[in-house]
């Protein structure tokens, strides 16, 4: 009897030392994910777009905070492992406009239409006059444009009539969208006319629109260069001389300004903090290496990536597997926390990629105390796991739901849920923690989940590559038992048509897409290799 109770007392005793002493080390992580997340979405950041100086910011902090903590650097200058985004056709350099003697900016002021030719036209104009041989002036409010199809398309019809009666050149002025709209239409890629052409912006318009005007000389030329920017991961290394690695990942990239056309805001251009977006997933990130440094946990290695490029299509972690720092076949698995800063205890957590590992849902059923979970078995989604899952890497999304704020000015640093990303944080540690005393978890291929959106009502079933601009969209994956499955399309295939409308791109494919409803029947074609293929298709 004795003994029963100096045990009783001896656990006691362990409780109670125990308790402050893990309650300590919460105010530590709180205060920390407070730090980190303040930084990361504060306006001096002005909203980490990939390849901008906040970007850059952001990186250094990033690659600062992990050497704070003890991570080895694992990227390939120091933490960092840099890569391009390939955006496709941007104004080019040797661009010009001239109107009598003022000068205009490339890409500012004017831009090039995506159907010009690369080549001078000079000439005297008198407007409203459109002669042979001159530039011709196309007031755009005199245009019908179709509210339902691509405004592109007008455009081109205009200028293909003014090349068809020998115009050296045409202008559009007065069109009522913005420049950043306009420069996104470059990355369609019809058929070259034999005149140049460019929109001008509501200054230029005004110019060319004047009561006063009695004639104009103008010169122009048209050039086009391949846009890229150069985007940055950062990734800390905690090596145990495991065979296996654990990767934890997260993208802590944004919006900026929303020059990239992902804003869910209207009015004026603001800058994106990006909070929850992801600030708090980087935050939770750089907590876990420095909670794993210091850990017991030695039976796998840690990588530690923080990912940029993700807003414009997982170009981070897409590279990060091309250009992997260890092995991936010695990965044991890939953890992605994306939106981790606002828990709702009555909504839950939701968890992506339990059927990517017959032992997720047992670890994490050991591993979620109190916490509500709901799951989703699909490895991909709009986020950086589905990288990992290509490379049949188990892997899981943690994910505490969309909100109000979501990819808008408003998503800030003081709409956090802190106590509710400890929570995430906690078990992520009892989850890798459990994990650790296991063999290197066994994959398992998932049906994938189309993403979905309401100006569908017929998917394809593929899973497009993000990161591909060199014409038509590439499949990255396919869905099990959606049309494209049954009509024989593959992985790596290139759709350059659905039905009559010719795919440049994500965004002409889904104006295809969008034509069609359930039950129709067309045709989709591929460019597989060095061939072009044709399938029938039912959706």
């Amino acid at each position: 009897m004795k003994k029963i109770t100096w045990l009783l007392l001896l656990v006691l005793l362990t409780a109670t030392i125990h308790l402050p002493a893990q309650r300590k080390a919460d105010r530590k992580t709180l205060e920390n994910l407070q730090a980190h997340i303040t930084y990361l979405a504060s306006d001096k950041l002005e909203g980490r777009r990939t390849g901008s100086p906040g970007e850059e910011l952001a990186a250094g902090y990033i690659a600062g905070q992990m050497k704070q903590a003890g991570l080895a650097p694992k990227g390939d200058n120091g933490y960092l492992q840099t890569f391009t985004v390939w955006e496709g056709r941007e104004t080019g350099e040797a661009s010009q406009l001239t109107i009598n003697d003022a000068s205009f900016a490339a890409g500012e002021q004017f831009v090039p239409l995506p159907f010009s030719a690369e080549k001078p036209a000079k000439g005297d104009v008198l407007p409203a006059v459109k002669e042979p041989d001159n530039i011709w002036l196309i007031d755009v409010q005199d245009m019908e444009l179709n509210p339902h199809a691509p405004a592109t398309d007008k455009y081109l019809e205009k200028a293909k009539e003014a090349a068809e009666n020998h115009a050296s050149g045409v202008i559009f002025f007065n069109g009522k969208e913005d420049i950043g709209a306009v420069r996104q239409w470059l990355r369609e890629k019809p058929a070259p006319l034999s005149i140049p052409a460019v929109w001008v912006n509501r200054d230029v318009s005004r110019k060319l629109d004047g009561d006063n005007a009695s004639g104009f000389r103008i010169s122009m030329q048209v050039a086009f260069q391949q846009g890229k920017r150069t985007g940055t991961n950062v990734i800390g290394y905690i090596d145990n001389g495991a065979p296996n690695t654990i990767i934890l990942g997260a993208h802590y990239d944004h919006l900026g300004y929303g020059e990239d056309h992902n804003s869910l805001a209207k009015g004026e251009k603001a800058i994106h903090n990006g909070a929850d977006d992801n600030a708090s997933g980087t935050a939770a990130l750089l907590e876990l290496g420095r909670m794993l440094k210091n850990g017991r946990f030695k039976n796998n290695n840690f990588i530690l990536a923080a990912f940029s490029g993700e807003e414009l299509g997982l170009f981070g972690s897409k590279y990060f597997t091309a250009h992997a720092p260890v092995d991936l076949e010695r990965v044991n698995f890939m953890i992605n926390m994306d939106m981790v800063g606002r828990l709702d205890a009555a909504k839950g957590l939701q968890v992506g990629g339990i059927g990517t590992s017959p032992s997720w849902t047992p670890l994490l059923r050991e591993s979620a105390e109190d916490m509500q979970m709901h799951f989703d078995s699909s490895g991909v989604g709009p986020s950086d796991h589905t990288s990992f899952y290509r490379q049949q890497i188990p892997v899981l999304f943690l994910f505490t739901g969309t909100h109000a704020d979501y990819h808008k000015p408003t998503d800030d640093a003081d709409k956090i849920n802190y106590d509710g990303e400890l929570s995430v944080i906690k078990l992520v540690y009892r989850l890798i923690e459990k994990a650790n005393k296991q063999d290197k978890l066994m994959f398992l291929p998932t049906k994938e989940t189309q993403v979905s959106s309401a100006r569908f009502t017929v998917t394809l079933g593929i899973m497009p590559d993000y990161t591909y601009s060199k014409g038509g969209v590439r499949v990255d994956g396919i869905s099990d038992g959606k049309p494209a499955q049954k009509a024989g399309l593959a992985a790596g295939d290139v759709i350059m048509q659905l039905g009559k409308q010719p795919v440049s791109n994500l965004e002409t494919y889904m104006q295809a897409l969008a034509a069609f409803k359930k039950g129709d029947k067309t045709t989709v074609t591929v460019q597989r290799g060095t061939q072009q293929q044709t399938f029938n298709i039912q959706f």
